[in-house]
């Protein structure tokens, strides 16, 4: 699901205008196992939002200054999400530069922290149902494909586990000036992930459950 994501833009409806960017950048968490994942601690008022039905906000408050905007990713019951990283503006970006303050325009949205103070989200949009909700909302994109997506490492997650900070569970369009950080060279590319994306979801299933299909785009 977080490749997918890849081109969407994230909408934000603000005192009657619209601000939005294009996601560049993002990053799978994926359930109890991964030591990444705020589910690796089990079940807690403040992730309760990632047991619930996929297509949610998460969003939560870190380091005691920001706000992180995921997408609710799997079944209800089974914790999973992708962390909204980076953004490249395409409206409102006059709102952007009053809510960022003092940066260049590159760097209203490139980041996790940036494009949720650039879009004013916070914990009031925890739970917002982002296909059918009006204040903040993600529209269909153009999905980039084949090497215009490059999968590496996930960022700042070195508390985790050797196996979960080495996963290529983080997500950018290749070239985009936009993303938070760019790849290491040597990451992989679209064509090869098909069978890292059969693990995850091999991963996410119960034993002795079956695949489910294809999941319809946001």
């Amino acid at each position: 699901m977080a490749p997918d994501l890849l081109g969407s833009t994230l909408v934000r409806v603000l005192d009657g205008r619209r601000i939005s960017g294009r996601i560049v950048e993002v990053e799978a968490y994926v359930g109890p196992e991964d030591t990444a994942c705020h589910a690796s601690k089990g079940r807690t008022p403040r992730n309760e939002v990632m047991f619930g039905e996929a297509g949610h906000a998460y969003v939560y408050f870190t380091y005691g200054m920001h706000w992180m905007l995921n997408v609710v990713t799997e079944r209800e019951g089974y914790p999973a999400a992708v962390l909204i990283r980076a953004l490249e503006p395409l409206e409102g970006i006059d709102d952007m530069r009053r809510l960022r303050g003092a940066v260049t325009d590159r760097d209203l949205a490139r980041g996790p922290a940036r494009l949720c103070q650039a879009l004013a989200i916070d914990r009031a949009w925890n739970g917002t149902d982002l296909v059918r909700g009006d204040g903040l909302f993600i529209e269909r994109g153009k999905r980039p494909l084949g090497d215009d997506v490059v999968a590496s490492p996930r960022i700042g997650i070195d508390y985790s586990a050797d196996c979960d900070r080495e996963a290529p569970w983080r997500f950018t369009v290749n070239g985009s000036p936009h993303v938070s950080r760019p790849p290491a060279r040597g990451a992989q590319k679209e064509r090869r992930l098909s069978s890292m994306r059969r693990r995850t979801r091999e991963r996410s299933m119960p034993s002795g459950s079956k695949p489910m299909g294809p999941r319809p785009p946001l």
